[in-house]
C-alpha cells in the first residue's frame, strides 16, 4: 500500500484522541468532584509509578535510537522528569501533589498502595520501548497531543472540587501545559520524519494505541483497586 501524505497521516494518529483516558470513568469522575478522598489519594501514589518509570521510558529510546539530533532533543524529556541540579522536575512536583492530598511522601515512595495491574500496564509500556524500534517509541508518546486539554481541564476541576488542594500543589499541571503542547508538536514532527513508508505508519499508530491502552488499563486497575 502506498505510504499516507503528511495530513492523512496525521489525522489517522489524531484520531485516536477517542481512546485517550480522558474519556475513562474513574477521570470524568475525578473531574465532577466525585472521588473520596481515599480514591483520590489511591490515584495519585499509582500514577506515581507511570511519573518515575516515564525517564526510563525516555532513555530506552534515547539507547535504540542511531540519529544524534533526535537523542539530543529527547534528553530535555529525562531532565524534566528527573530535575536539574537547580530545581525540581515534574517527579517532585507530583509527589507535591501526594502530600497536598495527604499521602505521607515515604508511603508513596515505597509504593505501598500500588496496585499490581499498573505496575503491570505501565512496565509493558517501558519494556515497549526498549523492544521496538526508537520511532515507535516516539510515536507511542503522542498522547502529548492530547493531554494539553485535559490539564487545563483538571486544574480547573480539581481547585473547583477539591478545596483543600491549592493551586501551587496542582504545579505538575499547570508548569507542563505549555511545555506538553511543544512536545507533542516535537514528537509529531519526528514521527512525521522518520515513519515514511505505510509499514511504518500503521505501525506508529499501533505504537499510539498500545499507549492509549496502557493508560486505559491503568485507570481500570486504580477503579477496581478503589472500589
Amino acid at each position: 500500500m502506498p505510504a499516507l501524505g503528511e495530513h492523512e497521516f496525521t489525522a489517522s494518529l489524531r484520531a485516536l484522541e477517542s481512546r485517550y483516558w480522558s474519556a475513562h470513568p474513574f477521570h470524568e469522575r475525578l473531574h465532577r468532584g466525585a472521588l473520596s478522598k481515599r480514591e483520590l489519594r489511591l490515584w495519585a501514589a499509582n500514577r506515581w509509578y507511570y511519573q518515575r518509570m516515564l525517564p526510563q521510558k525516555d532513555a530506552a529510546i534515547i539507547s535504540n535510537c542511531p540519529v544524534p539530533e533526535v537523542r539530543r532533543r529527547w534528553l530535555e524529556r529525562i531532565a524534566y522528569h528527573d530535575g536539574r541540579a537547580d530545581g525540581e522536575g515534574g517527579a517532585e512536583r507530583w509527589l507535591r501533589l501526594c502530600e497536598a492530598v495527604g499521602l505521607d511522601r515515604a508511603e508513596v515512595l515505597d509504593e505501598r498502595h500500588l496496585v499490581p495491574g499498573v505496575r503491570f500496564a505501565v512496565d509493558a509500556y517501558v519494556t515497549f520501548a526498549r523492544e521496538q524500534p526508537w520511532a515507535l517509541g516516539v510515536a507511542s508518546g503522542l498522547t502529548e497531543m492530547f493531554s494539553g486539554a485535559l490539564m487545563r481541564r483538571r486544574v480547573v476541576d480539581m481547585l473547583a472540587h477539591y478545596p483543600w488542594i491549592d493551586r501551587a500543589d496542582l504545579a505538575y499541571f499547570t508548569d507542563r501545559i505549555d511545555a506538553v503542547r511543544g512536545e507533542g508538536a516535537e514528537a509529531l514532527e519526528i514521527v512525521l520524519r522518520h515513519c515514511t513508508t505505510r509499514a511504518e505508519q500503521d505501525a506508529a499508530v499501533a505504537a499510539l494505541a498500545f499507549k492509549c491502552d496502557v493508560l486505559w488499563s491503568v485507570l481500570d486497575a486504580v477503579e477496581r483497586a478503589a472500589g
